[in-house]
């Protein structure tokens, strides 16, 4: 299964006798060959099982069926290659089972072998899966062009694509989700249905803030886990000024939490942030946020559990890190643009250049001066950007998903917290959609334009409620 990017998928080829067959032992070394050069693995019927190890026939699908069951939990999807025109009638007892995304490949025409020995048609082929998977209500992706050689540039895009949303479809189906601390009274902004998200395959599980104010204080500041808690996050950002105490408790707060994460076997988690940390421990963990993000452990703020599972799908999707942010700031009177924002839970590879600990400027004048050290302050690095949320309604999960730019405008120097100005065009019309929706004031982001292939795992194969803005 995918990690780091990285998927595996099942090659099935399709055939149909009165093409020629010869085409396929070169379809199976190509198209796994390339596959396998892009950085993922491939799983293949033996050549011996059907005939030109390919299949064709209701009885050769059910053999690939059962390749299939063999395997099942081994593969994120199922690239379907038509090297000739294909038969529509064995892909569909081979594949209605299948349970993960399909691509399907059509191998193109060569204007000098158009002769009945050496034409393909697959051109063809491909309409003739596509027509009787709709009519077995079977979900599959088709990618620009039609036909796509497996050799060439434009099939490395769809299968960069491809594993985007594979990644997405199976990370999501079976995901376990931490909510750390209860909701914040005030914050009924990010309130959320357990039992939708159920529905979709995505467990929640919680704990008690004080179970885990109780963990970092009987915890051991000699232990490994503790020392190298403390190399990691001295070398991480600066923390000139930070009292030692506030250090320690930390450092504490780290390792409970890279425990919890371990023991509840979480995929994301959201955390209480406020205000009994800084009362008992006299700390905020937005530093903490930000390093687990930055190592891929994504992480929201304020218990909101849509952003941390928004986070996780678009990790899923670039393949790199992702934060919780804002909608917070206009940017003066430029209507695609304002400033998003978060006390300091974005991870580094997504900053400037370091950030620095500080007290927290706006809960300081809650529980007092010295009491909320933790925010990484800095600034959002420019980037191109991919952004979402997600609510639950009448149990169903809704997410909206956009795409913008960081740029290079400046924020005031004494803007508190880490932010950035975000470009995105038709922002105003974006937020009236947001805001007519139903959908909470923060906003999850990673790098990179992602939205076709997270917008096609939501809507097709994950079944979620979608609103590009």
């Amino acid at each position: 299964m995918s990690t780091n990017g990285q998927c595996t998928f099942a090659l099935f080829f399709g055939n149909r006798g009165m093409f020629p067959a010869s085409l396929q032992a070169t379809a199976r070394e190509e198209v796994s060959a390339t596959i396998e050069k892009l950085g993922h693995k491939t799983i293949m019927l033996d050549a011996d099982a059907t005939r030109n190890g390919a299949v064709e026939t209701p009885q050769e699908g059910e053999v690939y069926a059962r390749f299939l069951k063999e395997n099942e939990g081994k593969f994120d999807g199922v690239i379907l290659s038509l090297p000739n025109f294909g038969d529509e009638n064995g892909a569909v007892a081979a594949l209605q089972d299948a349970d993960v995304p399909i691509l399907i490949q059509a191998y193109p025409d060569e204007l000098d072998k158009m002769a009945p020995e050496t034409r393909r048609d697959a051109f063809c082929g491909k309409f003739s899966i596509m027509d009787v998977f709709c009519q077995n209500e079977m979900d599959f992706t088709a990618l620009k062009p039609h036909t796509v050689h497996p050799n060439s540039a434009r099939f490395a895009d769809n299968i960069d694509y491809f594993g985007r949303m594979c990644r997405v479809v199976a990370g999501l189906r079976r995901m376990t989700l931490g909510a750390i601390g209860a909701r914040t009274t005030a914050f009924k902004t990010v309130r959320i249905d357990e039992l939708a998200l159920q529905r979709h395959g995505i467990t929640m599980e919680t704990m008690d803030l004080s179970e885990v104010i109780s963990r970092v204080r009987s915890m051991d500041m000699a232990s490994d886990a503790a020392k190298a808690k403390k190399d990691r996050l001295s070398s991480y950002t600066n923390w000139n000024g930070v009292p030692d105490q506030a250090f320690e408790n930390i450092v504490r707060l780290g390792v409970v939490l890279d425990e919890i994460i371990d023991e509840l076997k979480l995929d994301a988690f959201a955390i209480r942030c406020w205000i009994e940390l800084q009362k008992e421990l006299g700390i905020s963990p937005c530093i903490l946020l930000s390093e687990m993000n930055d190592r891929g452990e994504s992480g929201a703020c304020e218990v909101d559990i849509g952003s941390a599972v928004s986070m996780y799908a678009l990790s899923r999707a670039s393949g790199t890190v992702s934060t919780c942010l804002d909608w917070n700031n206009n940017y003066g009177e430029d209507d695609d643009k304002c400033i998003l924002f978060h006390c300091g839970p974005v991870p580094q590879s997504l900053m400037r250049e370091k950030g620095h600990i500080s007290d927290h400027a706006i809960l300081k004048n809650v529980v007092g001066a010295g009491c909320a050290y933790g925010c990484n302050e800095g600034r959002i690095a420019s980037m191109p950007f991919t952004f979402g949320n997600m609510l639950t309604v009448d149990g169903e999960l809704r997410f909206y998903l956009g795409e913008g730019q960081f740029s290079d405008d400046p924020v005031p120097d004494d803007f508190f917290g880490c932010a950035g100005v975000a470009e995105v065009d038709g922002l105003q019309d974006a937020l009236q959609t947001i805001g007519y929706e139903g959908h909470r004031h923060h906003v999850a982001v990673t790098r990179g334009h992602v939205i076709e292939p997270v917008f096609e795992a939501f809507n097709k194969y994950l079944g979620y409620d979608v609103t590009p803005v």
